[in-house]
């Protein structure tokens, strides 16, 4: 059986493990136009993933001081509406299982805020595989600082060289590369190969199903 090249496995949940990138991409939108500054899809999508603090100066410029506040309460109110939209990937559940059953540690390293961390564990029904998690209360920034994916090894009890990160966006693995941790990437976000690949990542799949699939021959596990 192959041996495990680490000792804890971290994943992100947004993009990685669960559908949700998108859905939080119309609450945005929904959200600036609530406040009467529109901004366009395609910028919104690429600062998914990101601190919100950043995100909202990246989107809002000079106005996010005025209007920061008023775009997340209504992004809040938006994402929460779209619970019964929200599924995990195909493959994502079994993932976890197939790790944790491997003697890895299964962590989940994510800045959600409280509330929509309750919703995508709901979401991932994962409780019995997972040894930790993180989330917004954890960390004071977010990616791609590096503070979640070292808070997620503290908890972990593990070092950056005993971990691999699962992550959808160029933030998560820029976050991984400034705490001196692998990170594998994902598409199933919306962030390209190239991108992930130049950000960093060790290796990119499809999906977390096709990490599963070609688990014994990913940068997890060595033959």
């Amino acid at each position: 059986m192959p041996i495990s090249t680490c000792k804890a496995v971290l994943f992100d949940i947004d993009g990685t493990l669960a559908d949700t990138n998108y859905l939080h991409v119309d609450a945005w939108l929904q959200a600036f136009m609530d406040i009467d500054h529109p901004v366009d899809a395609w910028r919104v999508h690429r600062a998914i993933g990101m601190d919100s603090a950043k995100l909202l100066e990246t989107l809002l410029g000079d106005e996010a001081e005025r209007l920061g506040d008023a775009a997340k309460d209504r992004h809040a109110v938006h994402y929460a509406a779209e619970r019964g939209r929200m599924r995990r990937f195909i493959g994502a559940l079994e993932l976890l299982r197939e790790i944790a059953g491997r003697g890895v540690q299964v962590v989940l390293a994510t800045s959600a805020p409280q509330e929509e961390f309750d919703m995508l564990v709901e979401v991932l029904e994962a409780g019995d595989v997972v040894s930790t998690v993180t989330t917004g209360e954890d960390v004071e920034t977010a990616k791609p600082a590096p503070d979640v994916v070292q808070v997620a090894l503290e908890k972990a009890g593990v070092s950056a060289d005993e971990a691999v990160m699962v992550g959808d966006a160029s933030w998560d693995v820029e976050a991984c590369g400034r705490a001196g941790v692998r990170c594998i990437g994902v598409l199933s976000g919306g962030y390209g190969a190239a991108e992930l690949r130049d950000a960093g990542a060790v290796a990119v799949y499809d999906d977390v199903a096709a990490l599963l699939a070609g688990l014994d021959d990913s940068p997890l596990f060595t033959r």
